[in-house]
């Protein structure tokens, strides 16, 4: 059975999935054959393995690092929040329904335990190691009894933990402490070591904080990991939205709004866009303006009902058609898609409690929600596109569909894409449309923007709107580039020889 090791934090968004990210590339690295597991993820960002099921897109950024097709067993339980306190529940890929927190957290969990052991013992027996991230805390008293994700997990595995503290927001000593001091006595013992993340500073003046934490806890700090800019790795959910310095116009040659809708999902969407040269990108949220972008765009939802209301509440609605009006391009993907369109109608209450909500009207488009979901990787072509007049063709444009609303048009329209394979089994169907004008695009396909010919097409045009020159070709950063840059940074600065004897494995 293969060994594991396992990353707890002080709190949420610490850094425990990017530094098991790290660990996936340099035990891949080092010769292992390593896959990330984490039992339950509650996230928004969203992944469609080959086989059609959805799984946590940090799990999907791991298996990338480890070298391997991301696979259902590493994120078996994934809870989608709805609002309200509640949150659609995946198991192994497939959507069971929707459920309060508290009725999850009264035993629903507990009787999912035997799913995630599944799982796990799945992978420990093909592969050498296995990384497993934890959630949140393990010192968060009032859940620990239904706790099927960290301390229950460690004890199950068996796997020493390490326990990783943000000194970036202050801290970070007393969480470290007051962690270990809520844990039970053999939840105590099983953690092996202290990881300091996102440091800034100069490691000599932190010196006697971790001689204080390793003589007052009994652990060693096995690293002080630097705050490392500008990753290019997926991140978990839109709570790091928090921490990126948002894009404004005028920074770039080109500004791109993006609405940060309070039930945003998949939000990577648009990583690829960020990441190109001269282009901004910023997600303007409550209380922001959209200031005059050269491209709108309209995410995923998890509940796009209400999604489309908080956006009327705010006035964004106004904004979006009167920069429209202008000529200023409007893009909606899944979620966005439903929105451009004359109505969202939701008869079953799948979505939300929300029967009937207008849309924008940019398209002329009635989207019907039902009960079953949509979840494929798809493949897909563009003929000629008439979107800001690109004429861009392609073939074998890659992305996936994650969905529950139908949308129908009553009369004729010029679709975005042709989708020519779905879960690997040949189709050919309409996705999405373009309005005749150009200037208003919907489809359902996540990940569009990661197909550079497309993405830089559609840079290319934006630019040429506005008198600039067309972008040299670039290849840009490739996400093993960026695995690579983040091994050899948490490399530097992490004592594996130690790590490695925490383990139990063999260099």
């Amino acid at each position: 059975m293969a060994k594991s090791i396992m990353l707890q934090g002080t709190s949420s968004h610490v850094g425990k999935s990017i530094l098991a990210t790290a660990l996936c590339r340099i035990f891949r690295q080092d010769g292992h054959r390593v896959a990330p597991f984490k039992a339950q993820n509650m996230a928004l960002n969203s992944y469609v393995t080959k086989s059609g099921g959805e799984m946590g897109r940090a799990q999907v950024a791991q298996a990338e690092a480890a070298g391997i097709e991301p696979a259902i067993e590493m994120n078996p339980v994934l809870l989608k929040p709805t609002g309200n306190a509640s949150s659609q529940i995946v198991v192994l890929g497939r959507p069971v329904g929707n459920m309060s927190a508290r009725q999850y957290h009264a035993g629903h969990s507990r009787e999912l335990l035997g799913v995630v052991e599944q799982s796990l013992r799945a992978l420990q027996a093909a592969y050498d190691i296995v990384v497993i991230e934890g959630a949140g805390s393990p010192a968060e008293v009032n859940l620990k009894a239904h706790d099927i994700v960290n301390m229950r997990i460690a004890k199950l595995a068996p796997a020493p933990v390490l326990l990783i503290a943000d000194i970036d927001r202050g801290g970070a000593l007393a969480a470290v402490v007051g962690t270990l001091e809520l844990l039970d006595p053999d939840e105590r013992d099983l953690i092996k070591g202290i990881i300091i993340n996102k440091f800034r500073g100069d490691i000599g003046l932190l010196r006697p904080a971790v001689d204080f934490l390793t003589a007052r806890t009994g652990k060693p700090v096995v690293g002080v990991i630097p705050h490392l800019e500008n990753l290019g790795i997926d991140d978990e959910d839109s709570v790091s939205l928090d921490d990126k310095r948002p894009g404004r116009a005028g920074e770039g040659e080109i500004y791109i709004a993006v609405l940060r809708l309070p039930k945003i999902a998949n939000f990577t969407d648009f990583a690829a866009l960020a990441a190109e040269p001269g282009v901004a990108v910023r997600y303007v949220g409550a209380g922001e303006t959209l200031g005059r972008p050269d491209l709108v765009i309209l995410p995923g939802s998890k509940n796009t009902s209400e999604d489309l209301l908080w956006l009327r509440a705010q006035g964004f609605d106004r904004a979006i058609l009167a920069l429209a009006a202008a000529g200023t391009p409007v893009v909606g993907i899944c979620g966005g898609y439903q929105m451009l369109g004359r109505e969202i109608r939701d008869p079953g209450h799948t979505e939300s409690a929300v029967g009937k909500v207008p849309g924008l009207g940019l398209l002329d488009a009635v989207t019907t929600f039902a009960a079953d979901k949509i979840t494929h990787q798809i493949a897909a072509a563009c003929d000629a596109s008439p979107f800001l007049g690109l004429g861009f063709s392609a073939a074998g444009l890659a992305g996936y569909e994650i969905h529950m609303g139908r949308t129908e048009f009553p009369g004729p329209v010029s679709p975005a894409f042709t989708v020519t394979a779905r879960s690997g089994a040949p189709v050919r169907e309409s996705d999405g449309a373009v309005r005749a004008d150009g200037l208003v695009l919907g489809t359902y396909i996540h990940g569009i923007f990661d197909n550079t010919a497309f993405r830089r097409a559609v840079v290319g045009a934006l630019r040429a709107r506005k008198g600039l020159a067309p972008l040299a070709a670039a290849a840009g950063r490739s996400k093993e580039d960026s695995y690579d840059r983040l091994a050899a940074h948490v490399r530097a600065h992490l004592d594996l020889d130690l790590i490695y004897r925490i383990l139990g494995a063999q260099c």
